[in-house]
């Protein structure tokens, strides 16, 4: 008993140690499986005992919890489930280790106490004990072919269709990859697709910060892959990026728009540009002015949608609007919560959800007539792009980056910071867009000097018109961007 918990304490400590947020690619996640069924075979087979299903993972889960106790971020902070991006940040992060990790240790202590038992429990008779006996090894039959299920959904590559032609076969000029740039010591995913590698390049960055639109891109935006080439960026610690996010502390605004800026230079010279187009959405157009700030000869142009200009005062006023909205539905919980958080910025950043995460309901408009529908984000994750590990991650990348990241934005205001843009600048927005992103983005645009800008509204969509009207955003980009490129001197 000695050795076989000091047995699953090591291995607590090492996964803790190496993995603190549990495993963030296919290798390591099928290896823990692996490892973990090992560890409680040795387990169980040492005590003899069945006791050794609730022994073993308990204690792993102990000496994982205690060595990773370093860690920051929603998914590995203190538990809460009584908020739904508590109860999502325990799914996404402890509930799905525990599948590589618990269950594999408890299923693997059944077998090995069943196999050190098997020549003095096997019964000789017939009745209620042989009958048990069968249950469990059918039970226990039933959990190691869901195990290997599970390890086969795990071992599924990512990947991305070939673009065809109309003879169904990959057109010669085409690209259709998934690959990584590494940058200060990280290996960056990047989608990248088009319908011929000469065509202008577009950089795209999702919104968040720790969003990553892979899903949205192949399902809304294909139409601009017929006249760029087309690469989606997931940002440290988001999607494909998710292993990187460690350690937590180097990810900061200043990196992060380092990694764009490299990115850019890599796109550049593999597609022989002399400059590439930047797209970004929410927190993607704030990176993307800081990267056109940072370094404007890199870009023809810049595309903001759902344009961000001052964090702190859109929060500021969704928390108006929130509460007033509240106070007129009566929701007296709501308003509540609201006057005891008072207006953000907030330290604990929880509190951001119970400001924020009520926008479809105060800024209600009509979704049907759109591409992609009210849930966002989220209803893109289940394409072969991802890794099943990766739309988990996903999820859970999602509140840790935003946990890292979103504090250090509250000084960013571009109505101070960012009046003058040496590129052409084009803002796309949703006519439904919150007012609290809305008038700060064309308060901004009229401060705004650049050599060519444009407000251009469409008209069904809010903060997400590149996927929820795609075909006027293709539009957009090849009626009003491309063709400042063939006039510019």
């Amino acid at each position: 008993m000695v050795i076989a918990v000091l047995l699953a304490a090591a291995y607590g400590a090492a996964v803790g140690v190496t993995l603190p947020r549990g495993p963030v690619t296919t290798g390591g996640a099928l290896t823990t499986l692996v490892v973990s069924v090992a560890v409680g075979l040795v387990a169980g087979y040492l005590t003899r005992t069945r006791w050794a299903m609730l022994i073993a993972p308990l204690v792993f889960a102990a000496a994982f919890e205690l060595v990773r106790a370093g860690a920051s971020g929603p998914t590995v902070d203190g538990i809460r489930l009584t908020s739904t991006y508590g109860a999502l940040a325990f799914v996404v992060g402890r509930g799905f280790l525990a599948l590589m990790t618990l269950a594999p240790i408890a299923l693997g202590a059944v077998m090995g106490a069943g196999a050190a038992r098997a020549p003095r429990t096997t019964p000789t008779s017939h009745g209620w004990s042989r009958s048990a006996l069968y249950l469990r090894r059918a039970i226990t039959a039933t959990l190691a072919v869901a195990l290997v299920a599970f390890g086969a959904l795990l071992a599924r590559p990512a990947q991305t269709e070939p673009i065809l032609g109309v003879d169904g076969e990959p057109l010669p000029d085409s690209v259709a990859e998934l690959t990584s740039v590494e940058i200060d010591g990280h290996d960056l995913g990047l989608m990248i697709r088009g319908h011929d590698v000469d065509n202008p390049v577009l950089l795209f960055l999702a919104g968040g910060p720790g969003g990553s639109e892979l899903g949205a891109m192949r399902r809304h935006a294909e139409g601009l892959e017929e006249d760029f080439v087309v690469a989606t960026f997931d940002q440290r610690g988001t999607g494909r990026s998710h292993g990187e996010l460690e350690p937590t502390d180097t990810l900061t605004l200043d990196r992060a728009v380092a990694d764009v800026i490299e990115v850019a230079h890599h796109l550049r010279d593999r597609f022989d540009q002399e400059q590439i187009y930047l797209v970004g959405q929410s927190w993607g157009a704030t990176l993307g002015v800081l990267a056109v700030q940072a370094d404007p000869a890199l870009f023809e142009a810049f595309v903001g949608v759902g344009q961000m200009v001052s964090q702190r005062e859109t929060d500021r006023i969704f928390y108006q609007d929130t509460l007033a909205w509240a106070q007129r539905e009566g929701d007296q919980d709501l308003v509540d919560q609201l006057t005891e958080i008072g207006p953000p910025p907030y330290d604990d950043v929880a509190d951001y959800e119970i400001a924020l995460s009520h926008e479809h309901q105060v800024y209600s408009y009509d979704h049907s007539a759109n591409a992609e529908g009210q849930g966002g984000f989220s209803e893109n994750l289940f394409v072969e792009e991802y890794t099943l590990l990766e739309q988990v991650h996903a999820l859970g990348a999602f509140l840790d980056v935003f946990a890292t990241l979103y504090p250090q934005l509250q000084d960013i205001d571009f109505r101070v910071d960012a009046v003058e843009l040496d590129v052409p600048v084009y803002l796309v927005q949703g006519r439904h867009e919150a007012r609290g992103r809305s008038e700060l983005a064309e308060e901004w645009f009229g401060m705004l000097q650049a050599p060519h800008k444009e407000l251009i509204v469409l008209d069904t969509s809010g903060h997400r018109p590149i996927f929820e009207q795609p075909d006027e955003f293709h539009d957009v980009m090849v009626n009003d961007v491309l063709p400042d490129r063939l006039t510019s001197p």
